[in-house]
């Protein structure tokens, strides 16, 4: 087969930066399998690391123009493939019109599953993934269907042994019994790409051993042939699909091709590691090097639950909930902070290990979002909540879905209608599949281009969000999302997302303090919230030159409510001379109007919330505030606001003084 191929980097082992300290996982608890005990005289002796000697093996990249060629004088093979896949899938859907027609569409609904099931691991790889996916989702899949597409995730029918045993001689350059102490009899669990097998080293460490399926890459590239064939089919010929079909496609040949090297995930999982692994309760498995090549990967052995066996997690004491609560603050890392997120989260990757910590798997489906696309997706995020649909038509500008030239005046109030049925609710009510749904219908109507990265975002947070529906049916991702989002507004000092703050909380010159009330109030929910930070860097931004509008505004808003509190002051002064102690020659000072007060009134819940913050301590703001005053930024910004202060008090003075004239 003709593929493109780059060496791969040089790499040696390192001690493991968690001191050493392991877990055991099974993958599939309720499976027992039969170890088979390799006796050695030198167990005690084998080193725990060693460095990688000789010339390893070239990565295989994706190239579709170079499976084109390969398959260009193929045509037979093409047309057999074609027919093979299509023939079953239409013989399938023929039973399902049969039995309603015959009504006995329930009563085959069992048997159907398990033909559907078996229908998707005969197709391959490809059809597999698609299953995986379905097994996430009760909301749209039967409870009956779910149960048998579940079992697609780690009970695929098992390749011979002796063919595992060949891979590993000759990528690791000696047999499992020369490599491993233990080395289980039968396979563990059988996915889509490879099979696992338990062991032990010969130090001592249990580990899982994933072993690829053989002729993968020959059966996957010939339905990536196939499938971008329609799809530059379905482009040219289908007017109203604007979307990139080609280069969705193409993207996720990328992620497939990657994830069928080892080697490549497990240099995944140490980057995944490093990311994301000092996150409280997220544990990410251990990658033994010398014992791992582009066919085989031996990792840390996991001894946990799958997510979608809450029962069972409840039954050790661990709260299902929780767990997919970590998940959600994990992923939401992933796109939004760092942006390399896995791209394959399906129940049988995440687990609950037996000390009550969520544990990801699997890392040969990963991607990145890029920095741009990064702050695109916070500032929509925050533009849905807020309902400010003008915004988020230009959110989709910068996000690359629409060209800078298109017409947004019909798309603005297609937003609106999309999110119809959230107007008036607050934001745990969104749910991300039913948005997703009727974006894809609007985005099928006007001229929307959705770029391949999208597809893997989706895919990830629907997967996600499917699972935490199995737990819990009202769970809401975006509920647990918006925290982080207010916390990343208030405490990121990216030019773009000061830019948000800045039309978040102001509106045609007039600051919002319900916006900034709402801000403080999801911020303050988010477990890394710190008070001190976004005071400390709140000060910094107002005190440059990037913060003058900020500023500027902030000081009419403090003006006006010392103006306020004033007038009250004198409002109350003068009724008590006039009624109380009877002087009438005393004219009574009018009080606020109802705009001041609804700013008192603001003012006065956002030092509540600031004072129930985790973080806030009296006896600490003291020391805290003289820092802060002693600041040169400070001083300059305290010089600022008293001169705007005077100015206003003296235009205030002088206006009065012509309006008595």
């Amino acid at each position: 087969m003709m593929v493109k191929t780059l060496p791969p980097s040089s790499r040696t082992s390192q001690e493991d930066s968690r001191g050493g300290e392991l877990s055991v996982i099974e993958v599939v608890a309720e499976q027992s399998t039969q170890t088979v005990v390799i006796k050695s005289a030198q167990a005690s002796q084998q080193p725990r690391h060693k460095v990688r000697t000789g010339s390893e093996p070239e990565s295989v990249l994706y190239d579709p123009v170079e499976i084109a060629a390969q398959y260009s004088g193929r045509f037979l093979q093409v047309i057999r493939r074609i027919l093979t896949v299509l023939k079953p899938i239409l013989a399938f859907v023929f039973g399902l019109w049969w039995d309603k027609q015959w009504g006995i569409l329930v009563k085959n609904e069992r048997r159907r599953a398990v033909q559907l099931r078996e229908l998707l691991t005969k197709l391959g790889p490809a059809y597999i993934k698609i299953g995986q996916a379905l097994s996430t989702r009760p909301d749209l899949v039967p409870p009956i269907y779910l149960e048998e597409l579940t079992r697609l995730q780690d009970q695929l029918p098992a390749f011979p042994n002796e063919i595992a045993y060949q891979f590993i001689q000759e990528e690791l350059g000696a047999t499992p019994s020369e490599i491993y102490a233990e080395f289980s009899s039968q396979p563990i669990a059988a996915a889509s790409l490879g099979q696992v097998y338990k062991g032990r080293l010969k130090t001592g460490e249990e580990v899982a051993i994933k072993v690829q399926r053989p002729d993968l890459r020959e059966r996957i590239t010939i339905d990536l042939y196939i499938l971008r064939k329609l799809a530059a089919w379905v482009q040219r010929n289908l007017k109203r699909v604007r979307s990139d079909l080609v280069g969705i496609l193409d993207e996720l040949g990328d992620r497939i091709f990657e994830e069928m090297d080892y080697i490549h995930e497990g240099e995944n999982a140490e980057r995944f590691f490093e990311l994301y692994g000092h996150m409280k309760d997220i544990y990410v498995p251990k990658i033994y090097w010398e014992y791992t090549n582009r066919r085989v990967l031996t990792m840390e052995w996991i001894n946990g639950i799958k997510l979608t066996q809450p029962e069972k997690i409840a039954a050790l004491g661990i709260n299902a909930r929780y767990l997919i609560e970590v998940g959600v603050q994990c992923s939401l890392r992933q796109l939004l902070e760092h942006g390399f997120f896995h791209a394959d989260p399906h129940p049988g990757n995440l687990l609950a290990t037996m000390d009550g910590k969520l544990a990801y798997l699997d890392f040969g489906m990963m991607s990145e979002v890029k920095p741009a696309q990064r702050y695109g997706l916070i500032e929509a995020i925050v533009h849905v909540v807020n309902r400010e649909f003008d915004s988020l038509a230009k959110d989709y500008v910068k996000l690359e879905f629409l060209t800078p030239e298109t017409d947004l005046t019909p798309i603005i109030p297609a937003f609106a209608k999309v999110f119809a049925n959230a107007q008036g609710a607050s934001v745990a009510d969104l749910n991300i599949k039913s948005i997703t749904d009727d974006l894809s219908a609007l985005m099928y109507e006007y001229p929307f281009r959705v770029p391949p990265y999208y597809a893997l975002i989706i895919r990830s947070l629907v997967t996600l969000e499917g699972i935490a529906i199995y737990i819990d049916p009202n769970f809401k991702v975006l509920s647990e999302a918006y925290p982080y989002v207010a916390k990343r507004l208030l405490t990121d000092p990216a030019n773009e997302l000061r830019t948000s703050l800045q039309e978040l909380l102001f509106k045609d010159g007039k600051f919002r303090w319900n916006r900034l009330e709402n801000l403080l109030k999801n911020a303050r929910s988010n477990q890394e919230y710190d008070l001190n930070l976004v005071v400390n860097q709140g000060v910094e931004f107002l005190s440059s030159d990037r913060g003058a509008f900020i500023r500027d505004r902030l000081v009419d808003e403090f003006f006006n409510s010392i103006d306020a509190v004033s007038k009250n002051a004198l409002h109350n002064f003068t009724y008590v001379l006039r009624e109380k102690v009877g002087i009438t020659a005393v004219h009574q000072i009018p009080s606020a109007s109802v705009e001041q007060q609804q700013t008192l009134e603001y003012i006065k819940r956002i030092a509540g919330i600031l004072r129930d913050t985790k973080g806030f301590d009296a006896t600490k703001f003291a020391p805290q505030l003289a820092q802060i005053i002693v600041n040169p930024g400070v001083q300059l910004l305290s010089q600022q606001i008293a001169t705007r202060v005077t100015q206003k008090a003296v235009t205030r003075v002088i206006r009065d003084l012509l309006a008595s004239e």
